[in-house]
């Protein structure tokens, strides 16, 4: 399938804080263009200048509450997605960022508080199926909610395009 994404991974942790919104994501000068790669390449890069050299395939981002808020703008869910970074967790998410999070194939998992037990440079350990979110670093064990099954369809399939493709292919 493409654009399938692993169930359960494993990765470092980026830590933000809250009200990250979009343009801190993806600054809106960089929005001329559409390719992934070029806007990964500048990712983050208003609040955090080493994440786009650093981030490693795998690595996980997480954030406080309110994360994505801002312009409904899917250049930043692209921007992350196109960095590696498979999956976000944040105590809570912007509706809209979360909408284009899952309509690109990024999945986002909320915690609420229990964000706070995740510290930058922490492994976590991710079952996006059941929701379960493993501290590999502290031994802490959190639970979001799982992906509801035709959102966790969407994000296998690697977004809602890709989805709906598929879906024409199989009729």
């Amino acid at each position: 399938m493409m654009g399938e994404i692993k169930m359960a991974l494993e990765g470092k942790v980026w830590r933000y804080g809250d009200n990250i919104d979009t343009d801190v994501i993806i600054p809106a000068r960089y929005l001329n263009s559409f390719d992934p790669q070029e806007l990964a390449s500048h990712c983050m890069v208003d609040i955090d200048e080493s994440f786009a050299q650093n981030v490693q395939e795998g690595d996980i981002m997480v954030s406080g509450k309110n994360f994505g808020c801002g312009s409904s703008r899917e250049h930043a869910p692209v921007a992350i997605k196109a960095s590696g970074v498979p999956v976000v967790i944040a105590a809570s998410f912007a509706r809209i960022f979360y909408r284009n999070g899952i309509n690109i194939g990024l999945p986002l998992l909320e915690i609420g508080d229990d964000v706070e037990k995740i510290s930058a440079g922490d492994r976590l350990r991710v079952d996006k199926v059941t929701g379960k979110i493993e501290n590999l670093t502290t031994g802490d064990v959190f639970n979001a909610h799982p992906l509801p099954g035709f959102v966790e369809n969407i994000a296998k399939a690697g977004g809602l395009i890709n989805y709906i493709k598929e879906k024409k292919i199989n009729a």
